[in-house]
């Protein structure tokens, strides 16, 4: 099984950039996106429902801002959207699939790069979703999280750590939520069991020529329960295309 994680800021853009023509000669099973920009009227052009899947979206209500979407090969038994608190599901920021036996979600976690509004907004998503993210060990399905997480974890995941060590992302706070995640909760990023590699980035900022030198955060995960550890075979940033200020991220599952 193969599962794509894409930011695409603005499904619309991205098409226009080529990514679902690269999306055609791709041979995967599930894509989760993130911060699609749109509404479900904006989207009717056939190439916004890739042929071979099921294709669904959570819009936020806002026009023109964050929303999910997620396509599957395979039908999924139920679709949820939302977490039941406000940020999430007015924002349209959780869609998840459920198959027998796996669950997989695009989650798209608030940016607080803008004000300090902003970052308190991110930090109330971040406490609401810890809860959702400790009932998964307790759940009957394997559960694959894909997720722009707005946050690097680890010194290694972005290039100028130490200037962004008090900037929105990479803060003490921020990455002590992602060492409970992992250490007390269990959970694991995938792409980190088998890629241990420096200089993997999946955002680049478009000033500064970042992109063409590499100077990037990897804030595009996919977390897994714990049975879904030994299943991790690859994992791989794509970055030869542009189509968006992020990378797709495909990993490959023994599923």
């Amino acid at each position: 099984m193969r599962i794509i994680t894409f930011n695409c800021n603005g499904i619309r853009a991205a098409a226009r950039k080529g990514f679902f023509n690269w999306l055609s000669s791709q041979d995967v099973d599930l894509i989760c996106l993130q911060e699609t920009k749109a509404q479900a009227f904006q989207l009717e052009d056939p190439i916004f429902h890739p042929n071979g899947y099921y294709s669904h979206y959570f819009d936020a209500q806002k026009k023109g801002y964050a929303g999910t979407a997620l396509f599957s090969k395979q039908e999924p038994i139920k679709i949820s959207k939302g977490l039941g608190f406000e940020i999430a599901d007015t924002e349209g920021r959780y869609i998840q699939a459920d198959f027998e036996g796996l669950s997989v979600a695009s989650l798209y976690l608030p940016s607080g790069s803008a004000n300090e509004e902003r970052q308190k907004r991110k930090i109330l998503f971040m406490t609401e979703f810890m809860r959702f993210m400790q009932e998964l060990k307790n759940k009957k399905n394997d559960f694959i999280v894909c997720a722009d997480w707005n946050i690097c974890h680890k010194e290694i995941d972005l290039k100028n750590w130490r200037a962004n060590q008090k900037n929105s992302g990479f803060l003490p706070e921020e990455r002590q939520w992602l060492d409970r995640l992992y250490n007390q909760e269990g959970l694991i990023d995938a792409f980190r069991v088998v890629n241990k590699g420096m200089d993997q980035y999946s955002w680049w900022s478009n000033r500064g020529q970042a992109r063409e030198r590499n100077v990037g955060w990897r804030l595009d995960y996919q977390i897994v329960t714990p049975g879904l550890k030994d299943k991790v075979i690859s994992a791989e940033i794509y970055t030869e295309e542009k189509f968006s200020d992020h990378a797709p991220v495909t990993i490959e599952y023994d599923i």
